[in-house]
């Protein structure tokens, strides 16, 4: 088990863009029927992932990440995800000594642009970067899975 410790926030500008290579995500949740878990199925490239988070309590979670074999990833992506899919784009930044997350969501969620950096703790101190600007880390409509329930063009 791994515990999560993340702040998300909006990309303001394109100052990231000639620092990192992107990396196609298509990922999907499995239906839980409640507020306490998220079951996320993830595939990068020829990669795939079984995710399981807790509720997030301020900006952390429990996860516990398991590879999985791809052809599964895939037909559980077709079959048994929620609608829409999030397709996104992923770059990773290096600044700092930390690992900056660049999301460029694409399908429904097009247009929306959210960076995402893990912390070691919840009060650790960070140097925002020029083209980071405001955190959403606290607003749920941001969380991946909502955006399943809730995309960014039905805004």
């Amino acid at each position: 088990m791994a515990i999560e410790i993340e702040r998300k926030f909006l990309v303001i500008n394109d100052d990231w863009r000639s620092l990192g290579q992107g990396e196609v995500y298509r990922q999907g949740y499995l239906p839980t029927g409640n507020q306490m878990t998220t079951v996320r199925v993830r595939i990068i490239g020829n990669e795939a992932y079984l995710t399981i988070k807790s509720k997030t309590e301020g900006i952390t979670r429990n996860e516990f990440e398991y590879p999985i074999p791809l052809k599964d990833a895939q037909i559980m992506l077709d079959t048994l995800c929620d609608r829409p899919l999030i397709e996104k784009i992923r770059y990773k930044i290096t600044q700092d000594n930390l690992v900056w997350e660049i999301d460029e969501f694409q399908g429904e969620n097009k247009g929306l642009i959210i960076a995402e950096v893990e912390l070691q703790n919840e009060n650790q101190s960070i140097n925002i970067p020029d083209w980071v600007g405001k955190e959403v880390s606290h607003d749920p409509k941001y969380y991946n899975v909502n955006l399943t329930k809730h995309p960014y063009q039905t805004w």
